[in-house]
């Protein structure tokens, strides 16, 4: 029987990422290294490994054609020899093969069975802490408050989010954060608007949230100002013209001019109208599952950013043209011109972007990196961001990131806010929630369940197809979402993943785990999970480097295949041996253990029943 206690002692580097891949490698390359030293002579550190191909036998293969640049022998030789003395040196390496130059390393069934236990006594398995001062802030959401959230809102809070999560995880502390867009010639035209046209509306009045009201009225604004252009062009005017010459454009930039001048009525409107946006905010934030640490207002930054901007003209990094615009020159970077400063003064969206930048890390001197999530269609606007920061002489815009992602197309086409043809977020949380409500129904097995429990566990389904749906593609690609095909309890959906970790805890409801004696040998499907499981630390690794939820996102779909697999192969509570039985609950519980971590770095909650 195999001594557990000592297989504890050997494996106690579990924690290590990617266990199966890395520490296997590290152990083996320290004997490689040994062995070509003594019998060649030749310092070697470094080997290449890959798993075994599935039509081979093996678990961990060994390419030996890169060491034929050190070693004059034959490769089907060589791996001949490294494999006998690999499996003489380390006797968890039960046998092994030779195809061409490659060395197929079968391992004991003991080290994964022993690898379940760490597994098990690990708490939090894959998941790191940092006691570390240092911070990194995720900047994500940054709305207007002239407009409800919308589909392309709900891509850029759930990637934020989730990063924020995956930094977490993997060792680093994180600050989730925002800035508000709250002023701005887009925020007068709905003040404008409801000034104009309003009568008084409020929301308790309408019987709307605030952040819906007052995109009614950005609408509005453009709805108008396109019947006072055309009038204007039937004139005679320019088209061009016209637009800068119409009544509400020129009401619309006096009022901008206004605010910046602290006019207490205009000051006063903008106060109100705000906080009514807020609160339409909050509630959707809420209903979407996302929070924030810190909150920063372009009200606020953006005189701090004008200031920077007057120090970069007094350093001569910056200039002003004859209208008295400032402008950076940034050609000789491979980029062009860009606006500081509008010539009646005004700020840019660049401006208020420097004094949140400094700002943030006034409050925070011990960042070491922040991410912005933003669109793909800002690309440039932080190229030069970065840029300017760099020339302006801060040594941490080294550590600024751009999590640039692509944009969320419906069948319908591409959406516009100005002519209001978005897709509102709470409309399209409400239509997910509903189309889980109709197929869970049509499912049934949901008797015994209250209509509150029915409820939260809809909104369970659909919250997760939607979040797991958007999350699943690598932030970079462009998004074609279809409500529909996301809440589907088959293929690679959050509802079927949703639906593999209801499925273990009614297989573990019926037994109860018990520490039986321990067992010799596994089922390979048995084995391939547990490999799969050992590949979740790394995977929290490499997400965090790479900034993709899509990397944990399709790390979960694996396990839920591999387990399903085994689940309609392999009797779990039915083998006579009870040993075998409580292996494969301890087994069912680390995979649901392991579902349950990883949906919730993609902010999806996993229920106990489906």
């Amino acid at each position: 029987m195999h001594s557990r206690s000592t297989a504890e002692l050997e494996y106690n580097n579990y924690l290590c990422p990617n266990f199966l891949m890395q520490s296997l490698a590290e152990q083996i390359s320290q004997k490689l290294a040994l062995y070509f030293k003594e019998a060649h002579q030749v310092e070697l550190t470094q080997f290449e490994f890959q798993a075994t191909r599935k039509e081979f036998k093996g678990d961990l293969t060994l390419v030996v054609f890169s060491l034929l640049r050190e070693i004059k022998a034959k490769p089907e030789e060589l791996a001949a020899q490294l494999g006998a003395y690999l499996k003489e040196e380390l006797n968890w390496i039960s046998d092994f093969n030779v195809v061409k130059g490659f060395l197929n390393l079968t391992i004991l069934d003991t080290y994964y069975i022993d690898a379940l236990e760490a597994i098990a006594n690990t708490p939090n398995y894959g998941h790191l802490t940092s006691d570390s001062g240092s911070v990194y802030l995720v900047e994500y959401s940054s709305p207007n408050t002239n407009k409800p959230l919308h589909l392309g809102h709900i891509r850029n809070n759930l990637l934020g989010y989730s990063i924020a999560q995956i930094l977490e995880a993997s060792g680093k502390k994180t600050q989730k954060t925002q800035i508000i867009n709250d002023r701005g010639i887009h925020i007068c035209k709905s003040m404008l608007a409801w000034e104009k046209f309003g009568k008084g509306e409020t929301p308790d009045s309408s019987g709307l949230k605030g952040d819906k009201l007052v995109g009614n009225y950005y609408v509005r604004f453009d709805q108008e100002y396109k019947k006072e252009v055309e009038i204007l062009v039937s004139q005679g005017i320019t088209e061009e013209e016209a637009k800068s010459k119409a009544p509400l454009f020129v009401e619309a930039q006096a009022l901008l001019r206004a605010w910046e001048a602290g006019e207490p009525k205009v000051v006063a409107l903008w106060e109100k109208m705000n906080a009514w946006v807020y609160k339409g905010f909050d509630k959707t934030y809420a209903d979407l599952g996302v929070s924030f640490d810190s909150y920063y207002y372009e009200s606020n930054t953006y005189l701090l950013g004008k200031a920077l901007v007057e120090e970069g003209l007094q350093k001569a990094l910056f200039y002003k043209k004859e209208d008295g615009s400032v402008w950076v020159d940034l050609t000789e970077e491979g980029l062009d011109e860009k606006l500081l400063l509008r010539a009646d003064g005004t700020a840019v969206y660049i401006t208020q972007d420097l004094g949140t930048a400094l700002q943030r890390y006034k409050d925070n001197p011990r960042m070491i990196g922040m991410v912005y999530t933003v669109g793909n269609e800002q690309d440039y606007h932080f190229k030069v961001l970065f840029l300017i920061l760099k020339k302006l002489g801060f040594s941490w815009a080294e550590s600024l990131y751009h999590l640039s992602y692509g944009m969320v197309d419906l069948p319908e086409g591409k959406m516009k806010s100005r002519e209001g043809t978005v897709v509102d977020a709470d409309d399209l949380m409400d239509e997910m929630t509903a189309t889980a409500a109709s197929l869970a129904q049509d499912l049934g097995k949901l008797e015994g369940l209250s209509d509150d429990e029915k409820k939260k566990l809809y909104q369970t389904i659909g919250l997760g197809a939607l979040k797991y749906f958007i999350l699943k593609v690598d932030p970079k690609k462009r998004i074609l979402f279809d409500p529909k095909t996301s809440v589907d309890f088959a293929g690679n959906t959050g509802p079927f993943i949703q639906y593999t970790f209801a499925r273990i805890q009614s297989i573990l409801s019926s037994k109860s785990i018990t520490n039986a004696q321990a067992i010799d040998t596994i089922e390979e499907k048995e084995k391939e999970i547990i490999k799969h499981l050992l590949l979740y630390p790394e995977t929290i690794q490499q997400a965090a480097h790479q900034y993709s939820p899509a990397l944990v996102a399709n790390y979960i779909y694996d396990l839920v295949k591999l387990f399903n697999s085994f689940y309609q192969n392999i009797s779990i509570l039915g083998d006579k041996d009870e040993a075998r039985v409580a292996f494969r609950l301890r087994l069912c519980n680390e995979v649901a253990q392991v579902i349950q971590r990883a949906c919730k770095l993609l902010g999806i909650e996993v229920p106990n029943r489906m």
